[in-house]
């Protein structure tokens, strides 16, 4: 992963904090307040703990996620029915592929309601940009939104 020196704390690249599903303007802060793969229902934070920043930008934003779900389940049934394809090497029955591709989607289900949200924040959203000096700040000082 990148990384540049700041203030004697590391900084992570907007790919990494984005994979590792961290707020988008001081890339610290949790996005989601669970485990994406568990028991429980996968459950967003309405504010990050760190900056203060309200993910929900308006009423009903995160329904745009759902545009970018489509675009990564689409490219995931592509992928796994090709790669059934190169290990089966079936033509005759559609039914490996249905049960492959359908078990597939289910598994990948949570990631993508986890990432889509957060592709939707790092790279879909104007306006919201990276504040170095936010990071930097101690939590009590960022609580201005």
């Amino acid at each position: 992963m990148k990384t540049t020196e700041i203030n004697s704390q590391k900084e992570p690249s907007e790919f990494g904090a984005a994979v590792h599903a961290k707020c988008p303007r001081c890339r610290k802060g949790d996005i989601f307040a669970n485990a994406m793969y568990g028991f429980k229902q996968q459950k967003m934070n309405e504010y990050c703990s760190h900056c203060g920043l309200r993910y929900e930008r308006e009423p009903g934003y995160f329904y745009v996620a759902m545009f970018v779900s489509y675009a990564l389940t689409t490219a995931q049934m592509i992928a796994i029915g090709v790669l059934t394809w190169f290990i089966t090497k079936e033509d005759n029955s559609p039914w490996i592929y249905i049960i492959t591709i359908f078990t597939g989607i289910i598994l990948l289900s949570p990631f993508n309601f986890r990432y889509s949200r957060v592709i939707l924040l790092y790279w879909l959203t104007p306006g919201l940009k990276y504040s170095p000096e936010r990071r930097d700040q101690p939590k009590n000082e960022n609580r201005i939104r």
